[in-house]
C-alpha cells in the first residue's frame, strides 16, 4: 500500500490527454510582457526604461526587498513600454513589454559553475537570488529565502515534490521523463548547500515510468525515489513531509521547523541551469489542456508570452471556451482574458465549454461532515465558513482558519454547492487585516 496523509480526495485526473506528449518549444512572440509581479512578495523594480535595448537573460527588473525576486529579459529586443497589463489574479498589474528582435543574443550575467562542488554553501542562494528563481509549483515563493534557513533550523530532510497532484497537469511528469539528470544535480546542489543528510523525491504512483526513470539517475547518488498514494493534495508541502516522513508541521509553522526543505522539480532543474549554464529563469515547461482543445501539449514557454499563444500552438479549442484557469482546476485561479502573460509560476493553462464553468446553486449545509473527513488539515470547513459569513472572524482564526492550504477539497465534495473555500478565504484576508 502506498504511504499518504491522512484526508484529501481523488478527483478524476484526466492527464492521459497530455502525459504522453514530449516537451515541445514554443517560439517567443514578438512582443513579451514580463510582469513585475509573478512571485510571493513585494514587485521588482524596474532598472530599464522605454528605448533600451536589453540581451535575452539580462536583468530588467531588480528585487525591492528580502521577499521578492529579480526578473529578466526572455528574449533580446528593445523596451517598448512599461505599462499595466492583466495579470493572472485578475487584476492589471506593471509590466515590462519588450519588441524581440529574433536573434536571441543572450546577455551572459551569471557565472556557470561547472564545478559547483567546491562552492560555498551560501553561494548557492545568491545564484537562484541573482538568476531569479522562485518556487515552480505554484507558490512562486523566493528560492534565495527557502535555501537561507534560521541558523537554529537545520534541515536534515530535503524532499523533491515531483507528485504533481492537480488534475490535467503533466509539466512536471514530462520533466521527470525528459530531464531526469537536471533534476538529480539540481536535487543535489539544494542537499549539499543546506548540509541535509537525507534526499527523497516523492512522486505519485500514477507516474510510475518518472518513479523508474528518476530512480535510475539517481543510482549511486545517495537519493531515494518514493512512490506515493495518487491522491489530492499530495503535492502540498506539509502533506508531502507528512507522508515521507511521518513528521507534522505544526500549527502556524513551516518545514524547517521539522528539519525539512520541500522544493518543486522544476525548480530543483532550474537552480541546476542557473549554476551549471549560468541561466537566469526565463523560461518554464507548461501544460495546455482542458476538456475542449483541440491537441493538449507540453510547451517550454519563454515567460512574458500571451496565453493566447499557447492556445494556438496546441490547434485552439474545438467548442466555445466558458473558463480558462491559469494552473490546475483545484488551486488555479480563472481568468477573463487570453492576453494574460505566462510566468515563473504558470504550470498550466486549461480550457473548459460553458457547461463545465457553471457553479451549482447553493443550498444550506446538511451536517453530513464530509469537508471534515477529507481535509487535509484536519479542520472543520463548513464551522469556519459559517462564522465568516456571520462575521466572527476572531473565532474563524481560533478554529484554525490560517492553517488552511486553500486546497478546494472541501468545495470539491460539498453536496449543499457551499463555496467553502472562498468563504475561509475571505476569513483569511479579514484576520490578516485585524492583525
Amino acid at each position: 500500500m502506498a504511504i499518504t496523509f491522512k484526508g484529501g480526495i481523488h478527483p478524476p485526473e484526466n492527464k492521459h490527454l497530455s502525459e504522453k506528449k514530449a516537451i515541445e518549444i514554443l517560439p517567443p512572440p514578438q512582443e513579451v510582457f514580463v510582469l513585475l509581479s509573478q512571485h510571493t512578495g513585494a514587485p521588482a523594480k524596474p532598472i530599464v526604461k522605454k528605448g533600451d535595448k536589453v540581451r535575452m537573460g539580462q536583468k530588467i527588473g531588480e528585487a525591492a526587498g528580502f521577499i521578492s525576486a529579480n526578473v529578466h529579459s526572455p528574449v533580446s529586443g528593445t523596451v517598448k513600454k512599461i505599462d499595466d497589463v492583466p495579470h493572472f489574479t485578475g487584476k492589471f498589474s506593471p509590466a515590462i513589454v519588450i519588441e524581440n528582435d529574433g536573434e536571441d543574443t543572450p546577455a551572459e550575467e551569471l557565472t556557470p559553475h561547472s564545478d559547483w562542488q567546491n562552492l560555498p554553501r551560501d553561494e548557492f542562494a545568491k545564484i537562484a537570488a541573482e538568476a531569479g528563481i522562485v518556487g515552480m509549483g505554484g507558490a512562486m515563493f523566493p528560492t534565495n529565502v527557502k535555501l537561507s534557513p534560521p541558523k537554529d533550523k537545520p534541515i536534515d530532510n530535503v524532499i523533491i515534490n515531483g507528485a504533481e497532484c492537480e488534475p490535467y497537469l503533466t509539466a512536471d511528469h514530462r520533466a521527470m521523463l525528459e530531464f531526469p539528470e537536471k533534476i538529480i544535480e539540481g536535487t543535489q546542489m539544494i542537499a549539499y548547500a543546506l548540509g541535509a543528510e537525507r534526499i527523497i523525491i516523492g512522486i505519485e504512483n500514477n507516474k510510475l515510468d518518472a518513479v523508474a526513470r528518476m530512480t535510475e539517475a539517481a543510482q549511486g547518488k545517495n537519493i531515494e525515489v518514493i512512490a506515493v498514494k495518487t491522491k489530492y493534495p499530495q503535492g502540498a508541502e506539509k502533506q508531502l513531509i507528512n507522508a515521507l516522513t511521518g513528521r507534522e508541521v505544526p500549527s502556524g509553522g513551516l518545514p524547517f521547523d521539522v528539519g525539512c526543505y520541500v522544493q518543486n522539480v522544476g525548480t530543483a532543474m532550474a537552480l541546476r541551469d542557473a549554476v551549471v549554464e549560468g541561466k537566469p529563469l526565463i523560461e518554464r515547461i507548461t501544460t495546455v489542456s482542458g476538456t475542449i482543445v483541440a491537441e493538449p501539449k507540453n510547451l517550454l514557454v519563454r515567460v512574458g508570452t500571451p496565453i493566447k499563444n499557447l492556445l494556438d500552438a496546441a490547434g485552439g479549442t474545438n467548442g466555445e471556451i466558458g473558463k480558462v484557469i491559469s494552473g490546475g482546476p483545484m488551486m488555479g485561479l480563472a481568468q477573463w482574458t487570453l492576453e494574460t502573460p505566462v510566468t515563473k509560476g504558470t504550470s498550466g493553462v486549461l480550457f473548459f465549454p460553458p457547461e463545465d464553468a457553471k457553479l451549482g446553486e447553493e443550498t444550506n449545509c446538511i451536517l453530513c461532515a464530509s469537508c471534515v473527513d477529507i481535509c487535509p488539515m484536519r479542520l472543520m470547513p463548513t464551522t469556519i465558513a459559517h462564522q465568516a459569513k456571520a462575521g466572527n472572524f476572531e473565532i474563524a482564526k481560533k478554529l484554525g482558519a490560517m492553517d488552511c492550504i486553500e486546497c478546494g477539497s472541501c468545495s470539491y465534495v460539498c453536496p449543499a454547492n457551499i463555496k467553502l473555500l472562498h468563504y475561509i478565504r475571505w476569513a483569511k484576508s479579514e484576520i490578516r487585516k485585524m492583525k
